[in-house]
């Protein structure tokens, strides 16, 4: 076996007996480091979805109790690498340490949250005696398919509550982050959880498509794009009981009225639009702004933006490392290119990222954070309407309230949104009217808590939202009436002989 492959199946580490491709994975943040090379075969996902069958029954049946033990077990050894799954974390994908760092916490704290408060939505409950019950049983085979930017902590979300509702699972992690979805492996392994029970297939979108479309899953937990997560209600269409939970992303807005405290308003636009290198599904993108705050808010703005710290994300100094990839970053650019096409102009000269780390320079995916203003709205503008994933912040200045909430409306999106306003009947106002899963009041858009639902609206989602509310898609509802072995000849009804 190699060590570096990562794919793990009915309890061990495989590599695929014929291979159909193979990732290397190369630090954003330096690209001539190799950080690892991941051989993969679409067989893999099968082998691992039958690994995961064969091991579902015994794991329902081993109950609660034995399976709460076994993730505690998990939890004691994800607490045991969390300083290794925070530097893997930012060498594949890029953040900064201190953002990988809260991520590798937040595995820990999951297990903790999941089983103390999460279960408390799937509890069973009898009504008139006991006569009637409702308990939750577990779909089955769950397929999760990760994301890159928390390449373990939303993967994660998904993997616990499935299985303390009773599911196995076959994790697919990004391609852009294998080797986090290894690491996790190991953890599991570590963990002794009975073979199957936890499965890693490695692999490009051909294994993410294989089980989407697998026949033997019973159910799909996506983080991603838009596109990706359409297929996959596609490839759902002709199995209604499917479980199919999706969560893709957003374009949000940050709307500041005249009224905001405006150096908080500042901080939390800066810290909701450019944590994480703008790569959170929860980072505003757009701005609206009220007319009487605009201009000075939006100069200041632009200002403290040039002033963002970009380098390696490995450096304690920085608030930003580099994009996940070359293609993000060619992605951004071309976005970027787009707005200076369509008249979009920049409100500051963002400057080259030259970087350097530990005394030399480094070639990475660096890109340092926009400010635009959006003088010509349009629909049709892919950079106006589409999710950047970047450190882009586009402006839209509102003539009065009413237009503000109809301008953060208007996008396909609905996932996050925040107000700033320093009266609560206008934030009220607003909680009412957004079309929005997750909403903040003088607060970042960015930072949710796993302690409360996370998902959105229209093409951000499919109404089952992660967080704290994991449970109640991890698991379906079965619904008993009891009845007598005495029969009770007075209850008949008339006429049946």
């Amino acid at each position: 076996m190699h060590a570096h492959a990562g794919s793990y199946v009915h309890g061990r580490f495989v590599d695929p007996a014929s291979i159909d491709g193979e990732i290397e994975v190369r630090s954003p943040a330096d690209l001539d480091d190799v950080v690892g090379r991941h051989p993969w075969s679409v067989a893999t996902a099968d082998d691992a979805v039958a690994a995961a069958r064969a091991a579902a029954p015994a794991w329902e049946a081993a109950g609660l109790d034995a399976r709460i033990a076994g993730l505690k077990r998990l939890r004691a050894e994800l607490a045991a690498r969390e300083d290794e799954l925070a530097r893997t974390i930012t060498r594949e994908m890029g953040k900064a340490l201190r953002e990988s760092r809260a991520e590798a916490k937040a595995l820990v704290a999951k297990i903790d949250l999941s089983i103390d408060e999460g279960l408390a939505f799937t509890r069973e409950f009898t009504l008139e005696g006991g006569r009637l019950a409702c308990r939750y049983r577990p779909h089955g085979v769950m397929a999760v398919i990760g994301p890159f930017n928390f390449p373990l902590h939303l993967a994660h979300g998904h993997i616990v509550p499935a299985l303390l509702a009773g599911n196995t699972v076959v994790f697919k992690p990004s391609e852009v982050t294998p080797g986090c979805g290894a690491l996790y492996a190991r953890a599991v392994d570590a963990a002794g959880l009975p073979p199957g029970v936890v499965n890693v297939a490695q692999g490009d979108a051909r294994v993410g498509a294989r089980l989407a479309a697998h026949p033997d899953v019973d159910g799909v937990l996506f983080t991603g794009s838009y596109a990706v997560g359409t297929r996959i209600l596609r490839e759902g269409a002709a199995r209604p009981g499917r479980m199919i939970a999706l969560e893709m992303g957003g374009r949000n807005a940050a709307v500041v009225l005249d009224d905001a405290p405006f150096e908080k308003a500042l901080v939390d636009v800066l810290v909701s639009a450019f944590s994480t290198t703008g790569q959170r599904c929860t980072c505003a993108s757009r701005l609206i702004v009220t007319r009487g705050l605009a201009e000075r808010f939006v100069e200041a703005l632009a200002q403290r933006a040039t002033r963002i710290k970009v380098g390696h994300p490995m450096d304690a100094s920085v608030f930003a490392g580099p994009l996940a990839s070359p293609a993000a970053l060619a992605r951004f650019e071309g976005l970027e290119r787009m707005a200076d096409a369509e008249g979009t102009a920049c409100e500051q000269v963002p400057a080259a990222p030259a970087v350097t780390f530990e005394g030399r320079a480094v070639r990475g995916c660096y890109a340092t954070p926009r400010v635009r203003r959006v003088t010509a709205p349009s629909r049709e503008s892919a950079y106006q309407r589409d999710e950047v994933f970047g450190p882009a912040l586009a402006v839209w200045v509102a003539d009065d309230d009413e237009h503000a909430l109809a301008l953060a409306n208007d996008s396909d999106y609905g996932l996050a949104a925040g107000v700033w306003t320093a009266s609560e009947a206008r934030f009220e106002s607003f909680a009412r009217a957004l079309r929005v899963g997750c909403i903040t009041w003088n607060a970042p858009t960015v930072g949710s808590s796993s302690r409360l639902p996370f998902g959105g609206l229209k093409n951000s989602g499919n109404h089952r939202p992660a967080g704290i509310f994991s449970s109640t898609y991890c698991a379906w509802p079965l619904a008993i009436t009891r009845g007598s072995v005495a029969l009770d000849e007075a209850a008949l009804p008339p006429g049946l002989g």
